[in-house]
């Protein structure tokens, strides 16, 4: 039996899923041209507000910084002036981009003169439940709002004062562009009973979307009575094979592990090639201040490599730490991804092209890329302006998920007085 406080919260969140039903009705029947005001004048106030929200994250990060979260975490939560300026500018881009809904995806004109469409429409209500990074509230409210659907965000607790602002922002573009300010809205409470709530509101939430860690997403998974797009941990590979160009690996492994280390994008485990061996040194070389475990030959090809475990294999680090697994060919090493791999992104590297072609086809993940890093899987860079998450399951979307996958379709059928016989 539920509790007072309990009953309370999951009274106030469906109150909240009532007023996002409403205000998914408001931006069905909206313009293009007032939904891509309502980002413009978002990525505006998030400008004029930028030291407003530097003050509000620095809330934030000092509550992380009390309770002795890593470095890696704390850089997914900080924002500065440039990173809110990158947010703002993502809204503008998503602004630019084509309309998803409306799109007609097929006509089919039948024997009996009945013309049938297959059209794109907005998904409805979605829940987007995440974990340190504010950003992912601005992409979650930019994009749901150029889709068509309203967007009820429950960031984590370490992130609610800048969320706060953030969404804030959001309402006021909506609110200049004469849109109902419910199309984005934030779980009041950083109460957990919220998230249950939202998992189990049948008929009021569409689609759940987690984006964080294993914890986060195995709850959702676990504990959802309403469909979900899961976004799982990014425990991704760079294959070194034997025809690789030594300096475009070492490039190439150095900034898909160190560009960002707490991203789901990042390169864990490095795969290489017993007779590209010869090519660790210089790999090493790239990796200055990042901890490597690696088996028996890797550490026999360079003395800076420490021990690598079982467990290091499957471990998602978010961090400077790179495992290294020697192995004896392209069979070998597309078994060793196939059996580790989290399905999110996997790189080969090398000059054969044959090679690639056959670890681009036979590597089962989300994105699968040949001589570049790992770190581009990412939905600005796949030219969507921003994503929502990464999807790693097979159905309804998959890798990225920007403006087309937050569709669904229906069909409209158009008659002429036909009946059936």
């Amino acid at each position: 039996m539920l509790d007072a406080a309990e009953t309370g919260v999951r009274a106030e969140v469906r109150e909240l899923c009532l007023r996002a039903r409403d205000g998914a009705r408001g931006l069905a029947k909206a313009s293009e041209e007032a939904k891509d005001l309502a980002l413009r004048e978002a990525a505006k106030a998030l400008r004029a507000r930028t030291e407003e929200l530097v003050a509000s994250n620095a809330k934030d990060v000092e509550g992380v910084k009390a309770a002795g979260k890593p470095d890696s975490f704390i850089d997914r939560l900080m924002l500065d002036a440039e990173r809110i300026d990158g947010i703002a500018a993502a809204l503008e881009q998503i602004a630019d981009l084509p309309h998803p809904v409306g799109r007609k995806l097929a006509t089919f004109e039948r024997p009996n003169g009945l013309v049938i469409d297959r059209v794109a429409v907005p998904i409805g209500v979605i829940g987007m439940i995440y974990e340190s990074r504010p950003n992912v509230g601005a992409d979650a409210g930019g994009l749901c709002l150029k889709s068509g659907n309203a967007v009820i965000l429950r960031g984590g607790s370490e992130s609610t004062h800048s969320t706060e602002i953030i969404v804030s922002c959001m309402q006021e573009g909506l609110k200049k562009a004469g849109l109902p300010i419910e199309a984005v809205q934030k779980v009041p409470t950083t109460d957990r009973a919220a998230v249950a709530a939202l998992l189990q509101a049948v008929g009021l939430v569409d689609l759940v979307i987690p984006r964080g860690g294993k914890g986060l997403v195995s709850l959702v998974r676990d504990q959802a009575r309403v469909p979900t797009l899961l976004h799982l941990d990014g425990n991704c590979h760079t294959y070194i094979h034997e025809k690789a160009d030594a300096e475009k690996a070492a490039a190439i492994v150095a900034n898909a592990k160190l560009r960002r280390t707490g991203i789901c994008g990042a390169t864990e485990s490095l795969v290489i090639d017993q007779a590209a061996l010869p090519m660790l040194p210089k790999i090493v070389d790239a990796l200055e201040g990042c901890e490597l475990r690696g088996d028996a030959e890797a550490r026999a090809a360079d003395s800076r490599i420490g021990e690598a475990t079982e467990d290091d294999w499957g471990t998602e680090y978010l961090d400077s730490v790179l495992s290294i697994k020697t192995v004896d060919g392209l069979d070998e090493a597309i078994r060793h991804v196939s059996g580790y791999s989290s399905h999110h992104t996997d790189a080969i590297v090398t000059e054969d092209q044959a090679a690639a072609e056959r670890f681009l086809t036979e590597i089962d993940s989300a994105v699968v890329m040949h001589n570049a890093s790992t770190q581009f899987s990412d939905g600005g860079e796949f030219g969507m302006g921003a994503e929502i998450g990464i999807a790693t399951g097979k159905i309804h979307a998959r890798g990225p998920v920007g403006l087309e996958q937050l569709t669904t379709f229906k069909y409209t059928v158009r008659g002429e007085g036909q009946t059936r016989t």
